[in-house]
């Protein structure tokens, strides 16, 4: 459509339906043409790659994980992972209101300790101390549950 009405918009109204169908056609055309050479190089490249000598070879597999990502970390690991955290969020219950309310605005929404005494209503020095105890606590319960961090 952008193309028709920028290269075309001046033509009477009684020849748009051509045009556009014809800018269509050439539009896929395209599309087709470049997926075909996109592909040839694909497989060309990937039959250089060294070690793999099977015809069934995923060029998928061949790609490197975007940074932060998981996919290299295996299924054991994402599991004691996910218990790891489920336990940290059970002993952060486990903590007093204020303490509790202290740490999580501190360290997992990274507010500053001007800004977390401001919307807890207390002084900054309250603020440190919540965290102080908070982290303390948690600390002694995920050792005494067997976690290091």
């Amino acid at each position: 459509m952008l193309r028709l009405s920028e290269k075309y918009g001046h033509r009477p109204a009684v020849e748009l339906p051509m045009l556009f169908h014809r800018i269509m056609q050439n539009a896929i055309r395209d599309w087709f043409r470049r997926q075909k050479v996109r592909s040839l190089w694909t497989t060309l490249l990937s039959s250089l790659s060294p070690g793999r000598e099977d015809d069934e070879q995923d060029v998928l597999e061949t790609l490197e994980p975007a940074d932060g990502s998981n996919f290299e970390e295996a299924p054991a690991a994402q599991l004691e992972r996910a218990q790891v955290l489920e336990i940290i969020e059970q002993e952060l219950r486990r903590l007093p209101e204020r303490q509790r309310q202290a740490f999580i605005m501190r360290y997992w929404e990274e507010l500053d300790v001007a800004e977390t005494a401001r919307v807890m209503g207390c002084s900054e020095g309250s603020v440190k101390t919540h965290c102080s105890r908070a982290a303390h606590t948690l600390a002694v319960a995920l050792k005494a549950r067997g976690i290091t961090l």
